[in-house]
């Protein structure tokens, strides 16, 4: 295209550019507009959100499961605690009372099976 002026004789845009500069900043800007519009495009794409939220489902599961497995494990360390001693032995004077209602548990169980049939 050719060289335009719009004031006088210059030969150019009020703010001193050529007609050529002028067009190639508005391709220049037409180019940044359609990439930003792609981007877009793919950012609302319903692929992209349902891969963005079963990411964050993913992620909360993790978390989730992270988090059980600690508590987890802190209830079998406190448990340990209770019934096995400094070496790792057994504790027998806290496993003989919980060993003796298990096993009236059973009895019970057992009893009340054979009594309905």
């Amino acid at each position: 295209m050719g060289e335009v002026g719009t004031r006088g004789d210059s030969g150019g845009a009020p703010d001193g550019r050529t007609a050529a500069e002028i067009e190639a900043n508005i391709a220049a800007t037409r180019r940044q507009l359609a990439a930003t519009l792609d981007e877009i495009a793919v950012r609302v794409h319903p692929s992209t959100v349902a891969a963005q939220a079963k990411a964050k489902a993913a992620a909360a599961a993790d978390r989730t499961v992270g988090r059980a497995y600690v508590a987890a494990h802190r209830g079998v360390e406190r448990v340990r605690a209770e019934f096995l001693d400094e070496k790792g032995g057994p504790r027998k004077d806290r496993l003989l009372p919980v060993a003796a209602v298990a096993v009236v548990a059973v009895v019970a169980v057992v009893a009340l099976r054979r009594r309905r049939k």
